[in-house]
C-alpha cells in the first residue's frame, strides 16, 4: 500500500514500550519512552527500525547523550561512515560537525551565497551505495529558526502524472559530489574528489529495499543530468522533478529543541535545513549509517 493510501492509518501506536506519535499526516513521528543514554534491547532496535520504515523520519526529544552514545545508537542499525569534505568531531571520525551551511561559516558576505545554495537533497547520492540513514543531534541551537524540513519521496513519485512515470521508469541520472562542494574547495581537492568519487548513475525511480515502495531519486544538490536524453530535455525534466519536493503537502517540519535527535531514512526522503537564523549560530552533529545496496 503506497503512502498516499496509508495516510488514514497514521495514529499513535505503542511498540515495545515506545510511543510513536505522528508528526504530520504523511510522514514523521515523535518517539517517546526511550532513553538513548542506555543500551537498547534487540526488540527496541527492531521497533525503531520498523517505525523508520513506516514514518520515514523519527524525532526524539530530550536525549542528552554523549558522543560515545551517539555512535553506539547509530551502530545498532549498521556500519557508520564519514564524509570526504565535511568536518568531524575531534576524536570521533564517525560524527560529522555541521556548522551553518554544512561547514560554511555564515557572515554577512557569505549569507547571499549560502542561502541560494541551501537546497533540498538526499545525502551522499554521489556514492555507489548512498547512505541508509542519518542521525542528527542538535548541539548549539539559535533562539529561533533553523528548522529542518523533510519530504516523502514515495508520495512525490506516486503523484507524478502517468506519462511522466512511464518516461522515467527506465531512465538513470548522474550524481556528482562536485555539484555541491566544488565551488568552495581547492583545485587540488577537486581533482582528488574526481578520482575518489567519480559521478555515479542511479535510477530516477528507486525501489526501497525493505518496503518495496517506489521513490523519486533525484535531487538539487548532487544530480547533474538525466542520462539517455538530450541536454535540453534533461534540464527541463530534471527541473520539473526536483521542484516537486518543494510542495508543502509532501513535507513535515521539525522545530528543534535542546538535545533533540532526528533519525531519517535517506532512501525514502529529502531534507532541507532552513538558513534563517543569522546572526545566531547553529551546530548539529550527524552520525551516518552506511548504505548496503546499490540503488535499483
Amino acid at each position: 500500500m503506497n503512502a498516499i493510501a496509508d495516510r488514514k492509518r497514521f495514529e499513535t501506536e505503542v511498540v515495545e514500550g515506545l510511543t510513536f506519535t505522528p508528526a504530520g499526516p504523511l510522514l514523521g513521528a515523535e518517539v517517546t519512552g526511550l532513553d538513548l543514554s542506555q543500551p537498547l534491547e534487540p526488540g527496541v532496535v527492531a521497533a525503531i527500525r520498523g517505525g523508520l520504515n513506516r514514518y520515514k523520519v523519527l524525532f526524539f526529544r530530550g536525549q542528552d547523550i554523549t558522543h560515545e552514545e551517539h555512535v553506539r545508537f547509530g551502530r545498532y542499525f549498521g556500519d557508520l561512515e564519514g564524509h570526504p569534505v565535511t568536518a568531524t568531531v575531534p576524536g570521533f571520525p564517525e560524527i560529522l560537525h555541521i556548522e551553518a551551511a554544512d561547514g560554511l561559516k555564515i557572515t554577512e558576505e557569505i549569507l547571499p551565497i549560502a542561502r541560494p545554495a541551501n537546497k533540498w537533497h538526499t545525502d551522499v547520492t554521489f556514492r555507489e551505495k548512498p547512505s541508509f540513514a542519518g542521525i542528527l543531534r542538535g548541539r548549539l541551537l539559535p533562539p529561533y529558526g533553523g528548522d529542518t524540513i523533510f519530504a516523502d519521496t514515495n508520495a512525490i513519485y506516486e503523484d507524478l502524472p502517468p506519462p511522466v512515470k512511464a518516461k522515467i521508469s527506465r531512465l538513470k541520472a548522474a550524481h556528482d559530489i562536485l555539484q555541491s562542494f566544488g565551488y568552495r574547495i581547492s583545485e587540488e581537492t577537486k581533482e582528488q574528489l574526481r578520482r575518489d568519487y567519480p559521478p555515479r548513475a542511479h535510477p530516477i525511480v528507486r525501489t526501497h529495499p525493505e518496503t518495496g515502495d517506489k521513490h523519486l531519486f533525484v535531487n538539487h544538490v548532487f544530480t547533474t543530468r538525466i542520462l539517455g536524453i538530450d541536454e535540453d530535455e534533461s534540464r527541463e525534466l530534471l527541473t520539473y522533478l526536483t521542484d516537486r519536493v518543494k510542495a508543502p503537502e509532501y513535507q513535515v517540519r521539525f522545530r528543534w529543541s535542546p538535545n533533540a535527535i532526528v533519525f531519517w531514512d535517506n532512501r525514502a526522503t529529502q531534507h532541507y535545513a532552513v538558513l534563517d537564523y543569522f546572526p545566531h549560530d547553529r551546530v548539529v552533529e550527524r552520525v551516518t549509517v552506511q548504505g548496503t545496496d546499490i540503488p535499483f
